[in-house]
């Protein structure tokens, strides 16, 4: 089992050619070319009258032009294994996109990533190369300007690499590193609610992975933290790219020796202990109390099924 929005593995990234400009105005300026379009980090769709489908919505060079788009800022996505076509992302505003002449007509719907990805329309692979395109989007607005001089930073590599027009200082895309884990004691599992989440809505406990740490000393440190629990036998399960702005999630399953709950209402609003069937009851949308968990495109929704269906 893996999340459903996971790695974007659909397109050849062409990683050894993105410094080749050549190469990369080639694919730009190719007939067969497509792009995706973000509107503040939402993609374009193409979606049914019932909302019950959706897939990326792309569009050729022609369409990017006539809507006033500039490409000098588009990011190169890969090319397609079979045609060859090079597929890029571009980013605009949804002010832009519900006002300007022709854009207002094409750049519609435009959905927020974690409703497609909640309500399952969307193709985990389309859904996969869109969390990519907004992951790479989020990196390139947070570095607008050199974090060295102060200069300018300008998209190059196929917007892989910026560089600093003034000190020349250049800054590669990054994940952070998130761990996120279900401690349990084998017949139960630690849950939390924090501030931000829906009313009712619970999941396992995470954290950024410091200076210092490795993902053991991590998950220990930040369990520790949340909920005063000391754990054991900490067990990578799998890892998750989480476009939110650009993290990599963690999952792991961790032992807690004690039961005993200090929970630290500045980092979360409530933990408890859950049974193996009270978890079964969330997951399906049961639970008596009206709680629930994070859905099936989450390491979370992963962890906890997997904490479910073992054996005590």
């Amino acid at each position: 089992m893996t999340p459903t929005l996971g790695p974007a593995t659909g397109l050849d990234r062409a990683s050894d050619r993105r410094s080749d400009r050549e190469y990369i105005d080639g694919l730009l300026g190719a007939d067969n070319v497509r792009f995706l379009v973000m509107a503040n980090g939402k993609p374009v769709v193409v979606s049914d009258a019932e909302r019950t489908k959706a897939s990326i919505r792309w569009f050729s060079g022609k369409q990017i032009a006539d809507m006033g788009l500039a490409v000098h800022e588009a990011i190169f996505m890969g090319t397609d294994p079979k045609s060859g076509a090079g597929h890029f992302a571009v980013a605009t505003t949804e002010h832009y996109a519900r006002n300007a002449p022709v854009a207002k007509e094409l750049l519609t719907p435009i959905v927020d990533l974690r409703s497609l990805a909640a309500q399952g329309t969307m193709k985990p692979e389309e859904l996969s190369l869109v969390s990519q395109a907004i992951s790479l989007a989020n990196w390139h607005d947070n570095n607008r300007c050199c974090g060295r001089c102060g200069g300018s930073m300008s998209n190059k590599d196929g917007g892989w690499k910026r560089r600093c027009w003034a000190c020349k200082h250049e800054v590669f895309p990054r994940m952070d590193p998130v761990v996120i884990m279900a401690v349990n004691d084998g017949e139960r599992i630690v849950l939390a609610h924090e501030e931000r989440f829906p009313d009712k809505m619970f999941s396992t406990i995470a954290g950024y992975v410091e200076p210092g740490d490795d993902i053991e000393y991590a998950v220990r440190r930040e369990t520790l933290e949340e909920v005063g629990l000391d754990v054991t036998d900490v067990e990578l399960v799998s890892a998750q790219p989480w476009p939110f702005p650009h993290s990599l999630m963690l999952g792991c399953m961790a032992r807690a020796p004690s039961i005993d709950l200090k929970v630290n209402t500045r980092e979360v609003a409530e933990a408890r202990w859950f049974t193996r069937s009270e978890a079964a009851q969330m997951l399906a949308g049961k639970h008596p109390d009206g709680l629930w968990l994070p859905g099936s495109q989450t390491m979370a929704h992963l962890l906890i099924s997997r904490f479910v269906n073992a054996t005590a």
